[in-house]
């Protein structure tokens, strides 16, 4: 595919055109901007992600006297086949640019001005309007789910080609089944444009001070986007476990551990310990990820 420099290489220079006859009334109001061909009020293209678009600006001089001007855009990526001009009196100068649509871009229209000033800092502009083509695809996934004491971090991916409003719903279980956690879909406050990616935290100050929860993130938005995400993790009162250094007597130590075999015991009466996980670390607050 042509980089819009290459493209604005192929297209020339600039184009010079006598004016004839210019009105004395449009010599007052000095030079002036549009879309060359005449019966345009502003710029309009289509094209795919990726594409290059070509189209010509003329900057008019009516007056007695040279003018200078340099062009530049907003909104959109323009490259111009020359960026200075200097266009003599009485005369139009037709530029050639082009307007690169952006790998990735969402289908929809964007917006966007083409700018012209001179040495004086008298500006004029042309308004864009670029429409993006291709198909729409809504597509959006939960990563890196953790857990880090009261608040569960997570990340959320743009992977389609329009902007989403995404919800959440939270649901943990216990190590019995027990639900822990259950947090109805709810619209976050963000919106994720296409190819971008949010770290969000979600609050848990009531999770249990000994258990073992499994945690799932489930996103939603419109247009079909889904996705589910999860972690499993354990809370164990380190406090407690460490009494023995804290002042707390041996007995409320094991009670703790009383109450981690019991709930880890099988239905042959055989002690069955919390499954272990390598890449699992204990947090002295009380949480492990």
């Amino acid at each position: 595919m042509p980089s819009a420099q290459s493209a604005a290489r192929v297209l020339g220079v600039t184009v010079l055109t006598l004016l004839a006859a210019a009105p004395r009334a449009a010599a007052a109001e000095g030079w002036s901007l549009a879309p060359a061909g005449g019966g345009r009020p502003s710029f309009y293209a289509e094209g795919a992600p990726g594409a290059v678009l070509q189209d010509t600006v003329s900057v008019r001089n009516p007056g007695g006297r040279p003018v200078t001007v340099r062009l530049s855009g907003t909104g959109v990526s323009l490259t111009f086949a020359e960026p200075g001009i200097r266009v003599p009196a009485r005369t139009r100068a037709d530029v050639p640019f082009t307007m690169t649509v952006p790998t990735g871009a969402a289908p929809g229209d964007r917006s966007g001005t083409l700018v012209a000033k001179d040495a004086d800092g008298r500006t004029a502009t042309v308004r864009i309007r670029l429409r993006v083509g291709g198909p729409t695809l809504s597509a959006l996934t939960v990563e890196h789910v953790a857990v880090h004491g009261d608040r569960i971090t997570y990340e959320l991916v743009n992977r389609g080609t329009t902007v989403l409003v995404p919800k959440l719903a939270v649901r943990a279980h216990g190590l019995l089944g027990r639900v822990l956690l259950d947090r109805a879909p709810r619209a976050l406050p963000v919106r994720l444009a296409p190819g971008t990616r949010t770290e969000l935290t979600e609050p848990w100050s009531g999770h249990p001070a000994l258990d073992a929860v499994d945690v799932r993130l489930t996103a939603t938005a419109a247009g079909g986007a889904h996705d589910t995400a999860g972690t499993s993790t354990r809370f164990v009162p380190w406090g407690a476990v460490a009494g023995a250094a804290g002042g707390l007597t041996a007995g409320a130590a094991g009670a703790a551990v009383t109450v981690v075999r019991r709930r880890g015991r099988r239905g042959n009466g055989s002690a069955a310990p919390l499954p272990t996980d390598p890449d699992t670390e204990f947090e002295l607050t009380g949480a492990a990820r």
